[in-house]
């Protein structure tokens, strides 16, 4: 036997032992895929429920703003929540059942790696052991022109299965490659979705506690919570009064000129693209793309309730949010301030019903956002954020009848983080509150910059 028939003999039974799969890897691999699809019919199911949950949460908050709606509505989101965290938990199955898929891929493929690199190793070393004489020669000497052609044929047909298996242990190398990125990729993944779930059980917490804190304030009677309602709107009306009085009053200029452009698009929404997304779906729930229930400047609500806004206008927007949505940083930057303006009385024991705990962060381009009526608060004075981190979860503390996020935009030289008191002494219910206080000029329209 010549030295190329007996290398590309070699060579292909090589070539037929790694190719080779078992059966039972094959069987687990089925097992597993079984087991992918199972959660992804769960996960549409669940979802299919959250929107059904959707559906009812919408129709409660077109209603007169009532005790039993507002339970209602937070019953209803601690359910959608839940469901939520299923979807979650069968999310974070699959990729774990990915995971082990692919780790079973990767080590076929490292075994197909390993011997085709030895039957190639092996058919070559064959070569150089059995080879007396060039190709040229061998088919000089042969004995016919049959027998020519037959030695030239196996060398052909040497080259082509050596030319055939580097090409496949090339593609072995670069699936693999592709399957390790695919691994790393599901393990990202596999962290956001495990983040996303400690936030809504976080969210579910957040959602029962202001649910048994308004049962407690209003004893379960309807009379009590329009009381409430009532002594909040009194209680906004006098802050906004003593407020826009300073405010008139402050020093401060603001250079429109170290503003960003308007139309610059240099803010993020603050909230995850996931949920910016579902509120382009319900554009006939809020008459907008942006889930928005009020806009800045003199929207219709504030005109018509100048006891509250006292003529100046909304300054900022509000975004209808469940109470613990995560709120995300619109730019990166640092923390400012925070703040909780509901651990303030004044002498008679009447709260102070503003902007709830809040938080403020000031961006290197001579703006500042702030995020009111959080329900919790994640970032500290201070601290350096970047755009898309998480600072908190929305609420409805302060004045809000109902859970949303206040988002503004403040020019930056024209704010000042202080009590009223400190400024000018005033004393009234909110005096001792610290909070962002502004010149009227550092309002900024935030639809001008997301």
């Amino acid at each position: 036997m010549s030295r190329a028939h007996f290398a590309a003999g070699f060579l292909l039974l090589a070539l037929s032992f790694v190719s080779f799969t078992p059966t039972v890897r094959a069987q687990s691999a089925t097992d597993l895929q079984a087991q992918i699809d199972a959660h992804g019919q769960q996960i549409n199911l669940l979802e299919a429920e959250i929107a059904a949950y959707q559906k009812q949460l919408d129709a409660l908050g077109a209603k007169k703003n009532t005790l039993q709606s507002t339970i209602s509505s937070l019953t209803l989101s601690q359910k959608q929540l839940a469901t939520q965290i299923k979807v979650t938990q069968n999310k974070i199955a699959s990729a774990n059942l990915q995971i082990q898929e692919l780790t079973f891929s990767i080590g076929d493929k490292e075994t197909t790696i390993a011997a085709d690199q030895t039957a190639i190793a092996k058919a070559l070393q064959s070569v150089a052991e059995n080879e007396q004489s060039s190709l040229i020669a061998q088919v000089i000497s042969s004995y016919s022109l049959r027998d020519a052609w037959e030695t030239a044929d196996r060398a052909i047909q040497f080259d082509k299965a050596l030319a055939n298996n580097i090409r496949d242990l090339h593609a072995a190398r670069t699936t693999l490659a592709a399957n390790r990125d695919q691994v790393n990729a599901t393990k990202a993944e596999l962290v956001s979705l495990q983040n996303d779930l400690m936030l809504q059980k976080r969210a579910v917490d957040a959602s029962k506690a202001a649910q048994q804190q308004l049962l407690a304030k209003t004893k379960n009677q309807e009379s009590n919570y329009q009381k409430i309602i009532a002594e909040k709107k009194a209680s906004e009306k006098s802050f906004e009064d003593e407020l826009n009085r300073l405010q008139s009053q402050l020093n401060l200029s603001v250079h429109p000129g170290l503003l960003p452009r308007a139309g610059s698009g240099v803010l993020a929404w603050p909230f995850s693209s996931a949920f910016m997304s579902a509120c382009m779906q319900r554009k006939d729930v809020f008459g907008n793309l942006f889930c928005i229930t009020q806009y800045f400047g003199n929207t219709p609500f504030s005109t018509a309730n100048p006891q509250i806004y006292s003529g100046h206008g909304h300054d900022g927007i509000d975004i209808a949010a469940p109470i613990g949505t995560p709120v995300k940083a619109a730019l990166s930057g640092t923390v400012l301030a925070i703040g909780n303006t509901d651990l303030v009385h004044d002498l008679y024991g009447r709260q102070c019903y503003s902007f709830g705990k809040w938080i403020m962060l000031k961006h290197n381009n001579g703006i500042n956002t702030m995020y009111a009526h959080l329900s919790e608060i994640d970032v500290s004075q201070g601290q350096s954020v970047v755009t898309g981190d998480v600072i908190g979860l929305s609420g409805m503390t302060g004045y809000a009848t109902g859970p949303h996020l206040h988002f503004g935009v403040y020019a930056s030289e024209g704010t000042e983080i202080m009590t009223l008191r400190q400024f000018r002494g005033a004393n009234i219910g909110c005096a001792d509150a610290t909070m962002p206080v502004a010149t009227l000029t550092a309002y900024l329209n935030p639809l001008s910059y997301l």
